[in-house]
């Protein structure tokens, strides 16, 4: 095995990747100013061919959804897949492009976009048969090798994770059924890396309505995660969140590892 190297990680809901890239500073602009290893994004809301993006040094993964103008996710690396997977054998959102998984050298690096369960929980079944079919997933793929998951996961885990937790309790994000799934998928062998660094902050998140002044008064969600397998998660050295940066309802998130 090589040496250790520290990578440089970012995860980021676009919120419609077209509409990031014309705005100031432009989305181009962000990647080189952040000049991470793998910069993984969620909700693209995009077709193939429908952008061309110029990033020199990267490899570009991209999964779209059937349906167009919706979901889809992407991951720019400078290290070359040795394969990627674009489904988990979930039959409700497997056509939606909501997951890249690249296997490098030393780890797994998986993003997802994980389904909204809707207004009125409308879509909470599915949602919950997909989150089985994603801890599943993960599960094989870390007796491989370690693996490190990101990207916008729609579900505040705690209480501390969001602004108003009781007015939201059971709105989707923040039902008992979604934030009991997430523990699951903690149990079944993942850390949450901000809260391992930083377990008892308040007020940090990376998602804001667009109504009601939300990010210029922070009544914001943490829904964005860097989740790691609990045996590397000594690894971790650093963990935030990049509030600074706009361009999306969500704002970037980073986490720098060694392995």
């Amino acid at each position: 095995m090589s040496q250790t190297q520290e990578y440089k990680l970012i995860s980021w809901n676009v919120n419609g990747l077209r509409a990031v890239l014309k705005k100031e500073p432009s989305f181009t602009e962000i990647f080189e100013t952040i000049n991470a290893d793998v910069f993984a994004l969620q909700e693209t809301k995009l077709q193939e061919g429908q952008v061309e993006l110029d990033l020199p040094g990267y490899v570009q993964t991209w999964n779209y959804a059937d349906r167009k103008g919706y979901s889809g996710t992407a991951v720019f690396s400078r290290e070359t897949p040795l394969q990627v997977i674009r489904q988990i054998g979930c039959p409700v959102a497997d056509d939606e492009g909501r997951v890249c998984a690249l296997e490098f050298e030393k780890f797994w690096f998986v993003c997802v976009y994980t389904p909204n369960s809707k207004d009125q929980l409308a879509r909470l079944d599915e949602r919950l048969e997909w989150d089985q079919h994603y801890r599943d997933f993960l599960a094989e793929l870390s007796k491989q090798k370690p693996v490190i998951t990101c990207g916008d996961f729609n579900v505040a885990h705690n209480e501390i994770d969001l602004k108003n937790p009781s007015s939201n309790r059971q709105n989707a994000g923040f039902s008992d059924e979604e934030r009991e799934s997430f523990t699951k998928l903690l149990d079944a062998g993942f850390t949450d890396t901000f809260r391992y660094r930083h377990p008892d902050i308040t007020g940090a998140y990376s998602w804001w309505s667009y109504r009601f002044n939300a990010r210029k008064n922070n009544a914001g969600w943490r829904i964005d995660y860097f989740l790691v397998s609990d045996r590397i998660a000594e690894q971790v050295k650093s963990a935030s969140i990049l509030s600074e940066i706009y361009g999306s309802d969500h704002c970037p998130i980073e986490l720098s590892i060694e392995l």
